[in-house]
Protein backbone atom coordinates (compact mmCIF):
# COMPACT_ATOMS: atom_id res chain seq x y z
CA UNK A 1 0.00 0.00 0.00
CA UNK A 2 1.27 3.47 -0.82
CA UNK A 3 0.01 6.61 0.85
CA UNK A 4 0.68 9.94 -0.79
CA UNK A 5 2.13 12.60 1.50
CA UNK A 6 2.28 16.33 1.11
CA UNK A 7 5.56 18.03 0.42
CA UNK A 8 7.52 19.31 3.40
CA UNK A 9 7.84 23.06 3.68
CA UNK A 10 11.33 24.51 3.36
CA UNK A 11 13.13 25.34 6.59
CA UNK A 12 13.10 29.02 5.62
CA UNK A 13 9.31 29.02 5.87
CA UNK A 14 8.32 30.65 9.20
CA UNK A 15 5.53 28.09 9.56
CA UNK A 16 7.91 25.16 9.08
CA UNK A 17 7.59 22.31 11.58
CA UNK A 18 10.01 19.38 11.46
CA UNK A 19 9.61 15.94 13.02
CA UNK A 20 11.44 16.99 16.19
CA UNK A 21 9.49 20.14 17.00
CA UNK A 22 7.74 19.59 20.37
CA UNK A 23 3.98 19.92 20.33
CA UNK A 24 4.36 22.50 23.11
CA UNK A 25 5.99 24.84 20.57
CA UNK A 26 3.33 24.05 17.99
CA UNK A 27 0.53 24.91 20.43
CA UNK A 28 2.15 28.22 21.34
CA UNK A 29 2.54 29.12 17.67
CA UNK A 30 -1.15 28.48 17.12
CA UNK A 31 -1.97 31.07 19.78
CA UNK A 32 -2.48 30.45 23.46
CA UNK A 33 -4.75 32.52 25.66
CA UNK A 34 -6.69 32.58 28.92
CA UNK A 35 -9.39 30.19 27.67
CA UNK A 36 -6.83 27.56 26.71
CA UNK A 37 -5.01 28.01 30.03
CA UNK A 38 -8.25 27.54 31.96
CA UNK A 39 -9.02 24.31 30.09
CA UNK A 40 -5.50 22.99 30.66
CA UNK A 41 -5.59 23.91 34.36
CA UNK A 42 -8.83 21.97 34.92
CA UNK A 43 -7.50 18.99 32.99
CA UNK A 44 -4.15 19.13 34.79
CA UNK A 45 -5.81 19.13 38.21
CA UNK A 46 -8.01 16.21 37.20
CA UNK A 47 -5.03 14.17 36.02
CA UNK A 48 -3.05 15.05 39.15
CA UNK A 49 -5.87 13.68 41.31
CA UNK A 50 -5.63 10.39 39.39
CA UNK A 51 -1.81 10.34 39.30
CA UNK A 52 -1.32 11.00 43.02
CA UNK A 53 -2.37 7.58 44.39
CA UNK A 54 -1.22 5.73 41.28
CA UNK A 55 2.33 7.09 41.41
CA UNK A 56 2.74 6.06 45.04
CA UNK A 57 1.14 2.65 44.51
CA UNK A 58 3.31 1.84 41.48
CA UNK A 59 6.48 2.86 43.31
CA UNK A 60 5.63 0.73 46.36
CA UNK A 61 4.80 -2.28 44.17
CA UNK A 62 8.15 -1.79 42.42
CA UNK A 63 10.07 -2.02 45.69
CA UNK A 64 10.64 1.72 46.00
CA UNK A 65 9.38 4.42 48.34
CA UNK A 66 6.16 6.29 47.50
CA UNK A 67 8.16 9.50 47.30
CA UNK A 68 10.16 8.12 44.36
CA UNK A 69 6.93 7.53 42.47
CA UNK A 70 5.90 11.14 43.03
CA UNK A 71 9.33 12.44 41.98
CA UNK A 72 9.02 10.41 38.76
CA UNK A 73 5.57 11.81 38.06
CA UNK A 74 6.72 15.40 38.59
CA UNK A 75 9.91 15.23 36.52
CA UNK A 76 8.44 12.99 33.83
CA UNK A 77 5.22 14.97 33.62
CA UNK A 78 6.99 18.27 33.02
CA UNK A 79 9.60 17.07 30.51
CA UNK A 80 7.38 14.74 28.47
CA UNK A 81 4.80 17.49 28.00
CA UNK A 82 7.41 20.19 27.41
CA UNK A 83 9.52 18.29 24.86
CA UNK A 84 7.22 15.52 23.57
CA UNK A 85 5.66 14.97 20.19
CA UNK A 86 2.16 14.25 21.48
CA UNK A 87 -0.23 17.05 22.36
CA UNK A 88 -1.96 15.20 25.21
CA UNK A 89 0.61 12.69 26.49
CA UNK A 90 0.99 12.41 30.27
CA UNK A 91 4.35 11.04 31.39
CA UNK A 92 5.09 9.32 34.65
CA UNK A 93 5.53 5.91 36.29
CA UNK A 94 3.52 3.12 34.68
CA UNK A 95 2.23 -0.19 35.98
CA UNK A 96 3.86 -2.03 33.07
CA UNK A 97 7.28 -1.28 34.59
CA UNK A 98 6.55 -2.79 38.01
CA UNK A 99 7.89 -6.20 37.05
CA UNK A 100 11.09 -4.87 35.45
CA UNK A 101 11.80 -2.28 38.14
CA UNK A 102 11.22 -4.71 41.01
CA UNK A 103 13.51 -7.27 39.39
CA UNK A 104 16.22 -4.67 38.81
CA UNK A 105 16.07 -3.47 42.42
CA UNK A 106 16.35 -7.05 43.70
CA UNK A 107 19.34 -7.81 41.48
CA UNK A 108 21.26 -4.53 41.45
CA UNK A 109 19.82 -2.33 44.20
CA UNK A 110 18.58 1.26 43.98
CA UNK A 111 21.83 2.52 42.44
CA UNK A 112 21.59 -0.11 39.73
CA UNK A 113 18.01 0.93 39.00
CA UNK A 114 18.97 4.59 38.69
CA UNK A 115 21.91 3.78 36.39
CA UNK A 116 19.69 1.57 34.21
CA UNK A 117 17.04 4.32 34.09
CA UNK A 118 19.58 6.93 32.95
CA UNK A 119 21.06 4.54 30.39
CA UNK A 120 17.60 3.76 29.03
CA UNK A 121 17.10 7.49 28.56
CA UNK A 122 20.14 7.72 26.31
CA UNK A 123 18.96 4.65 24.38
CA UNK A 124 15.55 6.22 23.85
CA UNK A 125 17.13 9.45 22.67
CA UNK A 126 19.26 7.49 20.21
CA UNK A 127 16.22 5.59 18.90
CA UNK A 128 14.34 8.84 18.38
CA UNK A 129 17.33 10.71 16.98
CA UNK A 130 17.93 7.98 14.40
CA UNK A 131 14.23 8.17 13.44
CA UNK A 132 13.58 4.56 14.39
CA UNK A 133 10.40 5.36 16.27
CA UNK A 134 8.21 4.54 13.29
CA UNK A 135 9.42 0.93 13.42
CA UNK A 136 8.00 0.36 16.91
CA UNK A 137 4.56 0.09 15.30
CA UNK A 138 5.61 -3.15 13.62
CA UNK A 139 5.22 -5.07 16.88
CA UNK A 140 2.24 -7.38 16.26
CA UNK A 141 -1.01 -6.60 18.06
CA UNK A 142 -1.25 -10.06 19.71
CA UNK A 143 2.16 -9.44 21.28
CA UNK A 144 1.09 -6.14 22.89
CA UNK A 145 -2.18 -7.65 24.13
CA UNK A 146 -0.37 -10.72 25.46
CA UNK A 147 2.40 -9.01 27.39
CA UNK A 148 0.01 -6.36 28.76
CA UNK A 149 -2.29 -9.08 30.11
CA UNK A 150 0.69 -10.96 31.51
CA UNK A 151 1.96 -7.85 33.29
CA UNK A 152 -1.50 -7.32 34.76
CA UNK A 153 -1.48 -10.85 36.22
CA UNK A 154 1.95 -10.28 37.77
CA UNK A 155 0.90 -6.92 39.21
CA UNK A 156 -2.18 -8.44 40.83
CA UNK A 157 -0.21 -11.37 42.24
CA UNK A 158 2.27 -8.94 43.78
CA UNK A 159 -0.56 -7.19 45.65
CA UNK A 160 -2.20 -10.28 47.18
CA UNK A 161 -0.06 -9.99 50.30
CA UNK A 162 -1.15 -6.40 51.01
CA UNK A 163 -4.73 -7.01 49.88
CA UNK A 164 -5.16 -9.75 52.51
CA UNK A 165 -2.74 -8.49 55.15
CA UNK A 166 -0.66 -11.68 55.04
CA UNK A 167 2.55 -12.25 56.94
CA UNK A 168 4.89 -14.34 54.83
CA UNK A 169 7.49 -16.71 56.23
CA UNK A 170 10.25 -14.93 54.34
CA UNK A 171 10.94 -12.35 51.61
CA UNK A 172 8.27 -12.43 48.91
CA UNK A 173 9.66 -14.21 45.82
CA UNK A 174 9.44 -12.55 42.44
CA UNK A 175 8.59 -15.54 40.19
CA UNK A 176 4.91 -16.45 40.28
CA UNK A 177 5.48 -20.18 40.71
CA UNK A 178 7.64 -19.53 43.78
CA UNK A 179 5.27 -16.93 45.18
CA UNK A 180 2.01 -18.89 45.06
CA UNK A 181 3.03 -21.66 47.51
CA UNK A 182 4.23 -19.08 50.06
CA UNK A 183 0.99 -17.08 49.76
CA UNK A 184 -1.05 -20.27 50.07
CA UNK A 185 0.81 -21.24 53.25
CA UNK A 186 0.13 -17.78 54.75
CA UNK A 187 -3.63 -17.71 53.94
CA UNK A 188 -4.71 -18.79 57.46
CA UNK A 189 -3.29 -15.47 58.72
CA UNK A 190 -5.66 -13.23 56.71
CA UNK A 191 -6.27 -9.91 58.49
CA UNK A 192 -10.00 -8.97 58.42
CA UNK A 193 -9.33 -5.25 58.90
CA UNK A 194 -6.92 -5.17 55.95
CA UNK A 195 -9.38 -7.08 53.76
CA UNK A 196 -12.09 -4.59 54.74
CA UNK A 197 -9.96 -1.61 53.70
CA UNK A 198 -8.76 -3.13 50.41
CA UNK A 199 -12.27 -4.37 49.58
CA UNK A 200 -13.78 -0.97 50.36
CA UNK A 201 -11.20 0.68 48.11
CA UNK A 202 -12.08 -1.56 45.17
CA UNK A 203 -15.84 -1.15 45.74
CA UNK A 204 -15.59 2.65 45.91
CA UNK A 205 -13.44 2.93 42.77
CA UNK A 206 -15.55 0.54 40.70
CA UNK A 207 -18.84 1.88 42.04
CA UNK A 208 -18.03 5.53 41.39
CA UNK A 209 -16.78 4.70 37.91
CA UNK A 210 -20.21 3.31 37.08
CA UNK A 211 -22.41 5.72 39.04
CA UNK A 212 -20.35 8.93 38.94
CA UNK A 213 -17.74 8.45 36.20
CA UNK A 214 -16.54 12.05 36.42
CA UNK A 215 -15.72 11.82 40.11
CA UNK A 216 -12.11 11.05 41.14
CA UNK A 217 -12.83 7.56 42.45
CA UNK A 218 -9.23 6.66 43.28
CA UNK A 219 -8.59 9.83 45.28
CA UNK A 220 -11.91 9.50 47.13
CA UNK A 221 -11.10 5.88 48.01
CA UNK A 222 -7.60 6.74 49.21
CA UNK A 223 -8.75 9.77 51.22
CA UNK A 224 -11.64 7.82 52.76
CA UNK A 225 -9.57 4.84 53.85
CA UNK A 226 -6.80 7.11 55.16
CA UNK A 227 -9.34 9.06 57.22
CA UNK A 228 -10.89 5.91 58.65
CA UNK A 229 -7.44 4.53 59.48
CA UNK A 230 -6.38 7.73 61.26
CA UNK A 231 -9.63 8.32 63.17
CA UNK A 232 -10.00 4.77 64.45
CA UNK A 233 -6.25 4.07 64.74
CA UNK A 234 -6.62 0.84 62.79
CA UNK A 235 -3.74 -1.62 63.27
CA UNK A 236 -2.73 -1.83 59.60
CA UNK A 237 0.42 -0.99 57.67
CA UNK A 238 0.49 2.56 56.33
CA UNK A 239 2.93 4.69 54.36
CA UNK A 240 3.98 6.28 57.65
CA UNK A 241 4.63 3.02 59.51
CA UNK A 242 6.48 1.35 56.64
CA UNK A 243 8.25 4.21 54.84
CA UNK A 244 8.21 6.96 57.48
CA UNK A 245 6.01 9.21 55.33
CA UNK A 246 6.93 11.40 52.36
CA UNK A 247 9.54 14.19 52.62
CA UNK A 248 8.07 17.69 52.36
CA UNK A 249 10.80 18.81 49.98
CA UNK A 250 11.89 18.02 46.46
CA UNK A 251 15.35 16.46 46.05
CA UNK A 252 18.23 17.99 44.12
CA UNK A 253 19.68 16.06 41.19
CA UNK A 254 22.51 13.72 42.18
CA UNK A 255 24.67 11.47 40.04
CA UNK A 256 24.64 7.83 41.18
CA UNK A 257 27.84 5.97 42.00
CA UNK A 258 28.92 4.77 38.55
CA UNK A 259 31.27 1.87 37.99
CA UNK A 260 32.09 -0.03 34.83
CA UNK A 261 31.06 -3.29 36.45
CA UNK A 262 27.68 -1.93 37.48
CA UNK A 263 27.07 -0.37 34.07
CA UNK A 264 27.82 -3.65 32.31
CA UNK A 265 25.59 -5.53 34.72
CA UNK A 266 22.53 -3.34 34.12
CA UNK A 267 22.79 -3.07 30.31
CA UNK A 268 20.08 -5.74 29.75
CA UNK A 269 17.82 -3.90 32.22
CA UNK A 270 18.42 -0.58 30.48
CA UNK A 271 17.57 -2.08 27.08
CA UNK A 272 14.40 -3.62 28.54
CA UNK A 273 13.40 -0.25 30.06
CA UNK A 274 13.99 1.52 26.74
CA UNK A 275 12.11 -1.02 24.64
CA UNK A 276 9.11 -1.19 26.95
CA UNK A 277 9.14 2.58 27.39
CA UNK A 278 9.12 3.13 23.63
CA UNK A 279 6.26 0.67 23.15
CA UNK A 280 4.17 2.07 26.01
CA UNK A 281 4.69 5.73 25.15
CA UNK A 282 3.96 5.35 21.43
CA UNK A 283 0.98 3.10 22.14
CA UNK A 284 -0.36 5.77 24.48
CA UNK A 285 0.24 8.44 21.82
CA UNK A 286 -1.65 6.35 19.25
CA UNK A 287 -4.56 6.00 21.67
CA UNK A 288 -4.56 9.78 22.13
CA UNK A 289 -4.54 10.29 18.35
CA UNK A 290 -7.53 7.99 18.03
CA UNK A 291 -9.47 9.91 20.66
CA UNK A 292 -8.71 13.37 19.26
CA UNK A 293 -7.99 12.98 15.55
CA UNK A 294 -4.52 14.50 16.02
CA UNK A 295 -1.19 13.00 14.91
CA UNK A 296 1.82 12.62 17.17
CA UNK A 297 5.51 12.85 16.20
CA UNK A 298 6.91 9.51 17.27
CA UNK A 299 10.63 10.29 17.11
CA UNK A 300 10.20 13.58 18.94
CA UNK A 301 8.20 11.72 21.58
CA UNK A 302 10.97 9.16 22.09
CA UNK A 303 13.61 11.87 22.46
CA UNK A 304 11.44 13.52 25.13
CA UNK A 305 10.97 10.19 26.90
CA UNK A 306 14.73 9.74 26.88
CA UNK A 307 15.37 13.17 28.42
CA UNK A 308 12.67 12.50 31.03
CA UNK A 309 14.24 9.17 32.01
CA UNK A 310 17.67 10.72 32.41
CA UNK A 311 16.25 13.51 34.58
CA UNK A 312 14.13 11.07 36.60
CA UNK A 313 17.20 9.01 37.39
CA UNK A 314 19.13 12.10 38.50
CA UNK A 315 16.30 12.99 40.89
CA UNK A 316 16.16 9.47 42.30
CA UNK A 317 13.04 8.42 40.41
CA UNK A 318 12.16 5.39 38.32
CA UNK A 319 11.36 4.84 34.63
CA UNK A 320 9.17 7.36 32.84
CA UNK A 321 6.82 6.53 30.00
CA UNK A 322 3.57 7.67 28.47
CA UNK A 323 0.61 6.46 30.53
CA UNK A 324 -2.53 5.46 28.65
CA UNK A 325 -5.02 5.86 31.52
CA UNK A 326 -3.79 9.30 32.59
CA UNK A 327 -3.49 10.46 28.97
CA UNK A 328 -7.09 9.40 28.31
CA UNK A 329 -8.20 11.16 31.50
CA UNK A 330 -6.40 14.29 30.31
CA UNK A 331 -8.28 14.24 27.00
CA UNK A 332 -11.67 13.57 28.60
CA UNK A 333 -11.08 16.44 31.03
CA UNK A 334 -10.89 18.86 28.09
CA UNK A 335 -7.15 19.52 27.82
CA UNK A 336 -6.07 21.87 25.04
CA UNK A 337 -2.41 20.91 24.83
CA UNK A 338 0.83 20.03 26.64
CA UNK A 339 0.38 22.75 29.26
CA UNK A 340 -2.13 20.44 30.99
CA UNK A 341 0.58 17.84 31.48
CA UNK A 342 2.98 20.42 32.87
CA UNK A 343 0.34 21.73 35.28
CA UNK A 344 -0.52 18.21 36.45
CA UNK A 345 3.13 17.78 37.45
CA UNK A 346 3.14 21.15 39.25
CA UNK A 347 0.01 20.18 41.20
CA UNK A 348 1.79 17.01 42.33
CA UNK A 349 4.79 19.10 43.34
CA UNK A 350 2.50 21.31 45.44
CA UNK A 351 1.20 18.20 47.20
CA UNK A 352 4.77 17.14 48.05
CA UNK A 353 5.68 20.59 49.39
CA UNK A 354 2.44 21.28 51.28
CA UNK A 355 0.41 18.17 52.06
CA UNK A 356 3.01 15.37 52.18
CA UNK A 357 2.47 14.63 55.93
CA UNK A 358 -1.11 13.59 55.20
CA UNK A 359 0.16 10.70 53.08
CA UNK A 360 1.49 8.97 56.20
CA UNK A 361 -2.03 7.79 57.05
CA UNK A 362 -2.66 6.06 53.71
CA UNK A 363 -2.90 2.29 54.31
CA UNK A 364 -0.96 0.00 52.01
CA UNK A 365 -4.09 -2.12 51.65
CA UNK A 366 -5.77 0.84 49.97
CA UNK A 367 -2.93 1.27 47.46
CA UNK A 368 -3.03 -2.47 46.82
CA UNK A 369 -6.72 -2.12 46.01
CA UNK A 370 -5.90 0.70 43.59
CA UNK A 371 -3.36 -1.49 41.79
CA UNK A 372 -5.79 -4.42 41.72
CA UNK A 373 -8.24 -2.23 39.79
CA UNK A 374 -5.43 -1.00 37.53
CA UNK A 375 -4.38 -4.59 36.80
CA UNK A 376 -7.94 -5.56 35.92
CA UNK A 377 -8.30 -2.57 33.59
CA UNK A 378 -4.95 -3.30 31.92
CA UNK A 379 -6.22 -6.60 30.53
CA UNK A 380 -7.87 -5.96 27.17
CA UNK A 381 -10.45 -8.66 27.78
CA UNK A 382 -12.43 -8.16 24.59
CA UNK A 383 -9.28 -8.06 22.45
CA UNK A 384 -7.90 -11.15 24.22
CA UNK A 385 -11.07 -13.15 23.51
CA UNK A 386 -11.25 -11.91 19.91
CA UNK A 387 -7.66 -12.93 19.17
CA UNK A 388 -8.24 -16.38 20.61
CA UNK A 389 -11.10 -16.82 18.12
CA UNK A 390 -9.47 -15.03 15.18
CA UNK A 391 -7.01 -17.68 13.98
CA UNK A 392 -4.72 -20.34 15.32
CA UNK A 393 -1.67 -18.27 14.45
CA UNK A 394 -2.80 -15.14 16.31
CA UNK A 395 -3.96 -17.25 19.26
CA UNK A 396 -0.57 -18.97 19.42
CA UNK A 397 1.33 -15.66 19.39
CA UNK A 398 -0.99 -14.25 22.06
CA UNK A 399 -0.78 -17.23 24.41
CA UNK A 400 2.98 -17.70 24.04
CA UNK A 401 3.60 -14.02 24.82
CA UNK A 402 1.14 -14.11 27.73
CA UNK A 403 2.60 -17.26 29.32
CA UNK A 404 6.24 -16.26 28.81
CA UNK A 405 5.51 -12.88 30.44
CA UNK A 406 4.06 -14.60 33.50
CA UNK A 407 6.42 -17.51 33.92
CA UNK A 408 9.64 -16.42 32.25
CA UNK A 409 10.62 -12.85 31.40
CA UNK A 410 9.01 -9.82 29.78
CA UNK A 411 11.81 -9.23 27.26
CA UNK A 412 11.89 -12.89 26.33
CA UNK A 413 8.13 -12.78 25.82
CA UNK A 414 8.34 -9.76 23.51
CA UNK A 415 11.22 -11.17 21.45
CA UNK A 416 9.66 -14.63 21.06
CA UNK A 417 6.22 -13.18 20.39
CA UNK A 418 7.61 -10.81 17.78
CA UNK A 419 9.52 -13.66 16.12
CA UNK A 420 6.41 -15.85 16.00
CA UNK A 421 4.39 -12.95 14.65
CA UNK A 422 7.00 -12.34 11.94
CA UNK A 423 7.00 -16.02 10.92
CA UNK A 424 3.21 -15.99 10.82
CA UNK A 425 3.26 -12.87 8.62
CA UNK A 426 5.81 -14.40 6.26
CA UNK A 427 3.74 -17.56 5.96
CA UNK A 428 0.61 -15.55 5.17
CA UNK A 429 2.38 -13.29 2.70
CA UNK A 430 3.89 -16.24 0.85
CA UNK A 431 0.36 -17.51 0.18
CA UNK A 432 -0.57 -14.24 -1.50
CA UNK A 433 2.26 -14.55 -4.04
CA UNK A 434 1.46 -16.65 -7.10
CA UNK A 435 2.95 -17.53 -10.45
CA UNK A 436 0.94 -18.74 -13.42
CA UNK A 437 1.41 -19.23 -17.12
CA UNK A 438 0.02 -16.35 -19.13
CA UNK A 439 -2.90 -17.38 -21.40
CA UNK A 440 -4.04 -14.40 -23.50
CA UNK A 441 -2.35 -15.96 -26.55
CA UNK A 442 -4.73 -18.90 -26.81
CA UNK A 443 -6.66 -18.64 -30.09
CA UNK A 444 -10.02 -19.49 -28.50
CA UNK A 445 -9.74 -16.48 -26.20
CA UNK A 446 -9.17 -13.92 -28.92
CA UNK A 447 -12.80 -12.87 -29.07
CA UNK A 448 -12.71 -11.97 -25.39
CA UNK A 449 -9.29 -10.33 -25.62
CA UNK A 450 -9.62 -7.96 -28.54
CA UNK A 451 -7.00 -5.64 -27.12
CA UNK A 452 -4.45 -8.46 -26.98
CA UNK A 453 -5.32 -9.57 -30.49
CA UNK A 454 -4.83 -6.06 -31.83
CA UNK A 455 -1.54 -5.69 -29.97
CA UNK A 456 -0.32 -8.92 -31.55
CA UNK A 457 -1.53 -8.12 -35.05
CA UNK A 458 1.13 -8.48 -37.69
CA UNK A 459 3.39 -10.76 -35.68
CA UNK A 460 2.12 -14.10 -36.90
CA UNK A 461 0.25 -16.76 -34.95
CA UNK A 462 -0.82 -15.80 -31.42
CA UNK A 463 0.44 -19.07 -29.95
CA UNK A 464 4.09 -20.03 -30.04
CA UNK A 465 5.45 -23.16 -28.36
CA UNK A 466 8.92 -21.62 -28.34
CA UNK A 467 7.88 -18.78 -26.01
CA UNK A 468 6.98 -19.31 -22.35
CA UNK A 469 5.12 -16.51 -20.58
CA UNK A 470 4.69 -16.37 -16.81
CA UNK A 471 3.01 -13.74 -14.68
CA UNK A 472 3.97 -13.22 -11.00
CA UNK A 473 1.41 -11.56 -8.74
CA UNK A 474 1.94 -10.32 -5.21
CA UNK A 475 5.03 -9.44 -3.21
CA UNK A 476 8.02 -11.39 -4.56
CA UNK A 477 10.13 -11.95 -1.44
CA UNK A 478 12.14 -14.68 0.26
CA UNK A 479 9.03 -16.43 1.54
CA UNK A 480 7.85 -17.12 -2.00
CA UNK A 481 11.16 -17.19 -3.89
CA UNK A 482 11.74 -20.93 -3.57
CA UNK A 483 8.35 -21.94 -4.98
CA UNK A 484 8.58 -19.48 -7.87
CA UNK A 485 12.12 -20.59 -8.65
CA UNK A 486 11.02 -24.23 -8.91
CA UNK A 487 8.36 -23.26 -11.48
CA UNK A 488 10.62 -21.05 -13.60
CA UNK A 489 13.43 -23.62 -13.70
CA UNK A 490 11.14 -26.04 -15.53
CA UNK A 491 11.80 -24.15 -18.75
CA UNK A 492 13.31 -26.59 -21.25
CA UNK A 493 16.14 -25.95 -23.69
CA UNK A 494 13.67 -26.13 -26.60
CA UNK A 495 12.21 -22.73 -25.74
CA UNK A 496 13.68 -19.68 -27.36
CA UNK A 497 12.46 -17.13 -24.81
CA UNK A 498 11.08 -16.78 -21.31
CA UNK A 499 8.89 -13.76 -20.60
CA UNK A 500 8.17 -12.92 -16.93
CA UNK A 501 5.55 -10.27 -16.29
CA UNK A 502 5.99 -8.10 -13.15
CA UNK A 503 2.99 -5.83 -13.66
CA UNK A 504 1.34 -7.21 -10.50
CA UNK A 505 4.51 -7.22 -8.34
CA UNK A 506 4.66 -4.14 -6.07
CA UNK A 507 7.91 -5.12 -4.37
CA UNK A 508 10.70 -7.68 -4.41
CA UNK A 509 13.59 -8.24 -2.03
CA UNK A 510 17.21 -9.28 -2.48
CA UNK A 511 16.39 -13.00 -2.21
CA UNK A 512 13.92 -12.72 -5.08
CA UNK A 513 16.40 -10.67 -7.13
CA UNK A 514 19.10 -13.26 -6.54
CA UNK A 515 16.69 -15.99 -7.64
CA UNK A 516 16.05 -14.14 -10.91
CA UNK A 517 19.77 -13.49 -11.43
CA UNK A 518 20.53 -17.21 -11.11
CA UNK A 519 17.68 -18.11 -13.46
CA UNK A 520 18.78 -15.53 -16.04
CA UNK A 521 22.35 -16.80 -15.98
CA UNK A 522 21.27 -20.42 -16.50
CA UNK A 523 18.90 -19.37 -19.28
CA UNK A 524 21.68 -17.48 -21.03
CA UNK A 525 23.93 -20.55 -20.90
CA UNK A 526 21.14 -22.62 -22.53
CA UNK A 527 20.46 -19.98 -25.16
CA UNK A 528 17.07 -18.96 -23.75
CA UNK A 529 16.34 -15.25 -23.92
CA UNK A 530 14.79 -13.73 -20.73
CA UNK A 531 12.56 -10.67 -21.01
CA UNK A 532 11.02 -8.91 -18.01
CA UNK A 533 7.86 -6.86 -18.55
CA UNK A 534 5.77 -4.46 -16.49
CA UNK A 535 8.49 -3.68 -13.93
CA UNK A 536 7.91 -0.62 -11.78
CA UNK A 537 10.66 1.88 -11.08
CA UNK A 538 11.38 0.46 -7.61
CA UNK A 539 11.40 -3.14 -8.83
CA UNK A 540 13.69 -2.32 -11.75
CA UNK A 541 16.08 -0.43 -9.50
CA UNK A 542 16.38 -3.45 -7.18
CA UNK A 543 17.00 -5.72 -10.17
CA UNK A 544 19.67 -3.42 -11.57
CA UNK A 545 21.48 -3.35 -8.23
CA UNK A 546 21.77 -7.15 -8.46
CA UNK A 547 23.11 -7.03 -12.00
CA UNK A 548 19.88 -8.08 -13.72
CA UNK A 549 20.17 -5.81 -16.75
CA UNK A 550 21.00 -6.02 -20.44
CA UNK A 551 22.47 -8.07 -21.98
CA UNK A 552 21.68 -10.67 -19.31
CA UNK A 553 17.97 -9.83 -19.57
CA UNK A 554 15.87 -7.38 -21.55
CA UNK A 555 13.02 -5.13 -20.43
CA UNK A 556 9.78 -4.30 -22.20
CA UNK A 557 6.67 -2.46 -21.08
CA UNK A 558 4.15 -5.16 -22.00
CA UNK A 559 4.01 -8.86 -22.81
CA UNK A 560 2.87 -8.05 -26.34
CA UNK A 561 5.97 -5.95 -27.02
CA UNK A 562 8.14 -8.69 -25.57
CA UNK A 563 6.61 -11.29 -27.91
CA UNK A 564 7.11 -8.95 -30.86
CA UNK A 565 10.77 -8.51 -29.81
CA UNK A 566 11.37 -12.27 -29.73
CA UNK A 567 9.78 -12.85 -33.15
CA UNK A 568 11.61 -9.95 -34.71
Amino acid sequence: MKIETTKTKPVSDPGYVDLFTPKFITVLREGYGVAQLRADAIAGLTVAIVALPLSMAIAIASGLSPAQGLYTAVVGGILVSLLGGSRFQIGGPAGAFIVLVAGTVQMHGIDGLIIATIMSGFILMAIGGLKLGTYIKFIPYPVTVGFTAGIAVIIFSSQVKDLLGLTLSGPEPGPLLDKLPMIWAALPGVDPVTVMLSGATIVVIVGLKRLRPHWPGMLIAVAGTATVTAVFSLPVSTIGTVFGGIPSEFPVPVLPAFSLTKVQAVIPNAIAFALLGAIESLLSAVVADGMTGRRHRSNCELVAQGVANIASGLFGGMCVTGTIARTATNIRAGAHGPVAGILHALFLLMFILIAAPLASFIPLACLAGVLAVVAWNMIEKHAFATLLRASRGDAAVLLVTFLLTIFRDLMEAIVVGFALGAVLFIQRMSKTTAIASHTPFVVEDQADREGAAQALSGIGPVTDPDIMVYRISGVFFFGAAASIKSVLEQISDTHRALIIDFAAVPFLDSTAANTLASLAQKSKERGVQVILTGTSHDVRRELFVHGIKPPLVHYEQTIEKAVRRVRA
